[in-house]
């Protein structure tokens, strides 16, 4: 890395050059360029206070600034984000009419780069082709790699982001295609450093030298739509990443979403097997590409994703400098990092991929499913391991949101796959917008069962997300279904995680590490959609599955934010509800059941304590007074035990609150309560007078001793 140090008063450039193993200085009279290798750095956030662009440099430096002066205020903020929306006003926004206009009467322009690319792909594909034939697929793996790379490259950024893509699929591509394809992440070509600094100022009105006291001579990382340099403001030493975005990049997207669209609409026009409206896909992807290009659309979105899932400690997001950003200008946070595909230097550091891996996951789930709005393009690129252990998240142009009805379908939809519930999971597709209200579900369920069925002979942890993704699309390809532009960045989103898990550990289950979220929001989310999913999921047949219930526990307490005062609230709330009188009532049966196992249970473990010589003078010597077959005594004593590791998982929550009982108390109060507690008492009540008369009507020559 080059570092020039701009002192307007000299014409000498001081230039530091950092290898990798050793720092050497040398002086010149011009700027060397030279294409510098990929190192592992990138935006992270930096935590200095920020300083307000009116605090004069020279000061700070001499300690006179009070703290008052160093921590800007949000006013001050807020009127630096609006000039940088000013500065972005002219901004590009995806339009298929202007693209329409624009292109239709140009058919030289769309015949060449229409040539370019069949000529590009298909050349690579004859290759392949050939390659297959003669049986030397394996051998020319590394050189055909190399090839697709550089075609990708050379067709530039849509397909650089379609590679960008492929690049984290080990279940798609061959490890070498994956080793040269991530070089598209951030190790593109660059365009001339003079263009770039004259953007700058043009795009900020400043001379650069006003606003970095120094900057890398040579961009420490090239994407697709843009290259990033390091610097340091001039005006609080702070230390920065700048973005600065490609000349032309408008024209060459343009021309090409023209030419993907048509053959969108072909598609939908002419090709029956697929059913999701194509066009609206690319519709979707353009627009969000387009947004990219707006820096302060991206600066905004940083900053919105900061203030949602920044409250984790292990999660970082660079923070926007709005002074020196535009619509082609980003400046934000700089901290180190590694791409999180590098495995090895990120375990050298002393660190876990998977647990960064994790991190990503449970953001992510909460991105896509509490408050929906989520990064849909985590490229590892994008996400960085800090040497401290933090997950940074970077380079927000593109995201994208989930409607709220859906947030809850889809978590419904996963508890009724559990369940195998598979007329409820085909009526899940209207709430998810795949199946408009017309259409009758009920030829899809026999397809959901033929293919759940084996899919979940497995266990959760067998499973992964591309095999449910991929055996979904194969089975329901010829139903009338329509893919919603943001369920398939959702799709995108979580096969990048996967692929990334996968790099470290190829038996690694997205769902299965899922899994302890999704039974933390069914314990102690209080929605209604999701307490009608936990009912669902705990009460099959008038029957309380106790197990489902430990085993929600179990895979809830996983997660960091589980509550089991959190997970009691909702269902007290649930049971008093004036709609809920057919839960009481299932709940009112199964509470009469545990109370007589804990009841007998107890006086099972009281006589079995008891020395042997003092139990012959106990009556009917089973210490219990009541007559149980063999078979009701084990499923008693069994139901106790169940019931006595729930409360114990509820008592070892790792928030647990000592008065986790305080709200039955409260709730016993009330009219509604005190009429439940009535009824329970009086069904405990009466099972036990029924065992008592029982116990009397019985021969005594029939009396048995319990075997426990």
């Amino acid at each position: 890395m080059s570092t020039v140090t701009l002192n307007p008063a000299s014409t000498t450039t001081t230039t530091t050059v950092f290898h990798r193993r050793r720092t050497t200085t040398t002086t010149t009279k011009h700027r060397t360029r030279f294409r510098p290798k990929p190192i592992f750095a990138a935006l992270v956030e930096d935590t200095r206070p920020r300083v307000s662009s009116s605090v004069n440099s020279n000061s700070i430096v001499n300690g006179d600034v009070s703290s008052s002066a160093i921590v800007r205020n949000r006013a001050d903020d807020i009127q630096a984000e609006s000039k940088a929306l000013a500065r972005a006003v002219n901004a590009s926004v995806y339009s298929p009419e202007m693209l329409k206009f624009k292109y239709a009467n140009r058919p030289f322009k769309v015949l060449r780069r229409t040539l370019q690319i069949l000529v590009g792909l298909g050349s690579f594909g004859a290759k392949l082709y050939i390659d297959q034939l003669r049986g030397q697929l394996e051998k020319n793996r590394r050189a055909r790699a190399v090839e697709l790379r550089e075609t990708f490259t050379r067709l530039g950024p849509t397909f650089v982001k379609i590679g960008q893509g492929l690049s984290t699929r080990p279940d798609l591509c061959p490890p070498e295609f994956l080793e040269e394809l991530s070089e598209l992440q951030d190790a593109l070509p660059t365009f001339p450093d003079a263009e770039a600094f004259a953007c700058i100022e043009k795009e900020l009105g400043l001379p650069l030298d006003s606003i970095y006291s120094s900057i890398s001579t040579s961009p420490i990382a090239a994407a697709s739509l843009g290259q990033v340099y390091k610097a340091k403001l001039k005006y609080s030493g702070q230390h920065v990443a700048v973005k600065v975005q490609r000349p032309g990049i408008e024209e060459a997207i343009g021309l090409d979403f023209y030419l993907i669209r048509g053959l969108g609409i072909a598609i939908n026009k002419y090709v029956d097997v697929i059913t999701s409206d194509v066009v609206a896909l690319i519709d979707e992807f353009a627009r969000r590409v387009y947004q990219e290009l707006n820096y302060v659309q991206e600066g905004q979105n940083a900053r919105r994703f900061k203030k949602l899932y920044a409250d984790r400690e292990d999660v970082l997001v660079p923070d926007i400098f709005w002074d020196y950003t535009s619509g082609k200008v980003l400046t934000m946070d700089w901290v180190e990092g590694v791409k999180l595909n590098e495995q090895a230097i990120i375990e050298g550091q002393g660190l876990k991929v998977l647990d960064l891996v994790n991190t990503g996951i449970q953001c992510s789930l909460r991105q896509l499913l509490e408050y929906g709005y989520f990064h849909a393009d985590p490229h590892p690129g994008n996400l960085l391991a800090t040497p401290d252990g933090k997950l940074a998240f970077l380079d927000f142009g593109m995201m994208s949101e989930t409607p709220e009805e859906a947030r809850f379908a889809i978590i419904g939809h996963v508890v009724h796959m559990v369940n195998r519930d598979y007329e409820a999971m085909a009526r899940d597709y209207y709430a998810l917008d795949f199946l408009s209200p017309d259409v009758d579900v009920s030829p899809i369920v026999p397809a959901l069962r033929n293919f759940f069925d084996n899919a979940l002979n497995a266990t959760v942890s067998e499973l992964n997300f591309k095999t449910i993704v991929d055996g979904l699309g194969a089975v329901l390809y010829e139903y009338p279904f329509n893919v919603p532009a943001y369920y398939a960045l959702i799709l995108r989103s979580l096969t990048v995680l996967e692929g990334l898990a996968l790099y470290a550990d190829p038996n690694f289950k997205v769902l299965a590490a899922s899994y302890p979220y999704f039974a933390k929001r069914l314990l102690t989310d209080p929605n209604p959609y999701l307490r009608d999913a936990l009912i669902e999921l705990l009460f099959k047949d008038g029957k309380f599955r106790w197990n489902r219930l430990e085993n929600l526990l179990v895979q809830g307490k996983q997660d960091r934010d589980f509550s089991a005062n959190e997970a009691l609230q909702p269902v007290l709330k649930l049971l008093l509800d004036p709609e809920g009188e057919e839960l009481r009532t299932l709940v009112i049966k199964e509470a009469i059941r545990v109370t007589e196992a804990i009841t007998i249970g107890t006086m099972v473990d009281t006589y079995n304590s008891i020395p042997a010589p003092l139990k012959t003078f106990i009556p009917n010597g089973n210490g219990i007074g009541t007559p149980l077959t063999d078979a009701e005594m084990e499923s008693m004593m069994e139901l106790r035990q169940q019931v006595l590791r729930i409360w114990g998982l509820l008592r070892s929550s790792n928030n647990i609150d000592p008065t986790i009982l305080q709200p039955i108390v409260q709730v016993l109060q009330e009219p509604e309560a005190r009429n439940l507690g009535g009824r329970v008492f009086g069904g405990i009540t009466q099972r036990l007078a029924a065992r008592m008369l029982q116990q009397v009507l019985r021969s005594p020559a029939t009396v048995r001793a319990p075997t426990v």
